[in-house]
Order: C-alpha cells, then sequence, then structure tokens
C-alpha cells in the first residue's frame, strides 16, 4: 500500500490538506445585508452607467445572472465596454462595510486549524482584503484567490465579448483555483454557501461543504448552518498530527469543542 492510500485510511490523520473558504455569505452571514446592498447597486450601475431604466435593471440583473453568472459576464457578452475595475469599484465601493465587525470566534476557530487555509471568491481582491480586515481574520490565510486571479487577461481583450468573464460555478474557475492553489482536490475541502459552486468543485473531485443551509444537499459531503458549526460537523479536520520528541501529539474534538467554548465566552 502507498504511503497516500495509508494516509486516506489512517482516522488519526486528517483526510484534508488544505481548506478552499469562499468568502461572502460563508464567513459572515447574509443577514447583514452586504449582499442586499450588492444587488442594489449594480441595480444602480445598470440604471447610471448602462442607460437602463428603473424598472428593467433589477429584472435584468437576474437574468444576466441566471444566463451568464454575473452582470458584469453578461453585460460584457452583450457588447458592453464595461471595465471590471470600474464596475467593481461602483458595486462594492458603496456597500456598507461597517456592519462587519470583528468575530474572535471565527479568527480562534480558523487558527486552530493547522492545513492550509486559501479564500476562493469571485469577488475582487479589494473587497476580499476589505471584508477579511474588518473580520479581524486577514492574516488567517494563506493565499486569496479572487477575481483578478481567474481573470487575468482580461484587460487585453479587444473586444468586450472576446475574452469571457471566468467566475464559480464554472468547471473553469474551479480548475484554476485547483491549479493555482497547487492542491490534490482529494485532499482539499471547498466551503462555500452556493449549491451550483459546490455541484461544481464535487465534479472536480474537491471534497465540498455548504454552508448557511439546514437541509442536507445531495451536491456537498456535509452541511453547515453556519461555519461555527464546522468542528461538531466535520471534527476530521482537526485529526492532524505532529512529531515532538519522538511522540506524536494529536489534537482532540474535545480539546477543539474547549477552544470554540472559550472564544464564544471571550468574544
Amino acid at each position: 500500500m502507498d504511503s497516500c492510500g495509508k494516509l486516506a485510511r489512517d482516522s488519526s490523520i486528517s483526510p484534508f490538506d488544505c481548506l478552499l473558504f469562499d468568502l461572502d455569505d460563508t464567513l459572515y452571514p447574509s443577514k447583514i445585508g452586504i449582499a442586499a446592498a450588492c444587488k442594489k447597486n449594480i441595480e444602480d450601475f445598470l440604471i447610471e452607467k448602462c442607460g437602463f431604466s428603473d424598472s428593467k435593471a433589477s429584472t435584468l440583473r437576474v437574468e444576466l445572472f441566471k444566463t451568464y453568472g454575473s452582470t458584469l459576464a453578461g453585460l460584457r457578452v452583450l457588447g458592453y465596454d464595461i471595465d471590471s475595475d470600474d464596475y467593481h469599484s461602483f458595486v462594492h465601493g458603496r456597500l456598507p462595510y461597517e456592519r462587519i465587525k470583528r468575530d474572535s470566534q471565527l479568527r480562534n476557530l480558523l487558527l486552530s486549524i493547522t492545513q492550509r487555509k486559501i479564500i476562493f471568491t469571485n469577488s475582487d481582491r479589494n473587497h476580499a482584503t476589505k471584508v477579511l480586515s474588518r473580520l479581524g481574520i486577514e492574516d488567517c490565510f494563506d493565499q486569496i484567490i479572487c477575481f483578478e486571479t481567474l481573470n487575468p487577461n482580461l484587460s487585453k481583450a479587444t473586444r468586450p465579448d472576446e475574452i469571457p468573464v471566468v467566475l464559480k460555478p464554472s468547471l473553469e474557475a474551479i480548475k484554476i483555483a485547483i491549479s493555482v492553489a497547487n492542491v490534490n482536490p482529494d485532499r482539499t475541502l471547498f466551503l462555500d454557501d452556493n449549491v451550483q459552486n459546490v455541484a461544481a468543485g464535487s465534479a472536480l473531485g474537491l471534497r465540498t461543504a455548504l454552508v448557511g443551509k439546514s437541509s442536507k444537499s445531495a451536491k456537498a459531503d456535509y452541511t453547515l448552518e453556519n461555519i461555527y458549526n464546522l468542528a461538531q460537523i466535520i471534527p476530521e479536520i482537526w485529526n492532524t498530527t505532529l512529531k515532538e520528541n519522538d511522540q506524536m501529539l494529536g489534537r482532540s474534538k474535545s480539546d477543539i469543542d474547549t477552544l470554540l467554548t472559550a472564544a464564544t465566552v471571550g468574544a
């Protein structure tokens, strides 16, 4: 039996070498209203920058999202010469970031995970860094895979429809993330609040967790009501061992539960 096989079958070793985290509505709850504000800003962009009527903007936003994966992607396919930086500056620049508060419980949870942790978001890097900073977890991740990572050549297009915008849940976006992160999909846990994103990850071999849902989904290996349930639902993340003075030291689920309880009390 090869060493990889031994690792996969040893219950004392975590099955995960890396965790890919979505950002918005995954690491903080949707109820704070960032997503709703973003939708409103997109509709304002359609009205102010593209000349659509108030009555058309909401319907168009939904249609473009369903058909092309995002409003920006749809507008470019339709021939609108929209600069992605200008779009993100408008849509994200007006967001009520003050609603996002520091989260010591989330920070302690992330710090207790010894594997590589990577953000994988459709948002632009500026938005991602702002959100992570507001949450107080900007130093908890090894890497950020974002809009710029998925679309490095978009600015080189001579026509708006020449280079398609790549975003989750496209398989191309998942492939890029796997390549950039340099991970083994079978030993990587992908956490996202969107069922389609999770399904795409599963299709390419990632282990998946659907966040923010109370009922199980056939598209995901795990389902979490919120990110704080991580230790309870997927305790095997912490089945890591460290060799120190020729002794193997393990972190049990009870150790993690104690840590999280302390974090909650001190929040």
